[in-house]
């Protein structure tokens, strides 16, 4: 418990210090590791490593890049905006509708609440905040 709680305020005392939260992770990550396996820095490195890899092997964070580029063939073969205007289609008469058409269902699913982006306020004539 001792362990746990001297770990955290470390961690959020280099968060202070303006250290990225990543970097502070770690260092908090592998100096524990390390007392608690008796100050065995060569085991703390080791499993760090062990970590990293399994990490970037992870079929979750490789399919992220495929994602990124399957949005950008959308965008670049103008899915999007036909995407757009059939939901704005359906719920654009609705209060709020050009909202719901831009976000979709990304507000409940990830609590992201992103207004209209510029293109479609100015397809609607609605102002640019500056």
């Amino acid at each position: 418990m001792t362990e746990g709680l001297v770990g955290l305020t470390v961690m959020m005392l280099l968060a202070f210090l303006r250290v990225p939260i990543a970097y502070a992770m770690g260092i908090v990550g592998v100096v524990g590791y390390a007392y608690m396996r008796d100050w065995s820095w060569a085991v703390a490195f080791a499993m760090a490593q062990t970590k990293l890899y399994e990490t970037g092997r992870s079929y979750t964070l490789s399919v992220v890049p495929l994602f990124i580029l399957m949005g950008n063939f959308v965008t670049r073969a103008g899915m999007s905006r036909e995407l757009f205007r059939a939901a704005y289609a359906f719920i654009g008469h609705l209060r709020g509708g050009l909202a719901m058409a831009t976000c979709g269902p990304r507000p409940a699913s990830a609590g992201s609440a992103a207004p209209p982006s510029p293109p479609r306020r100015r397809w609607r004539r609605w102002p640019i905040p500056r």
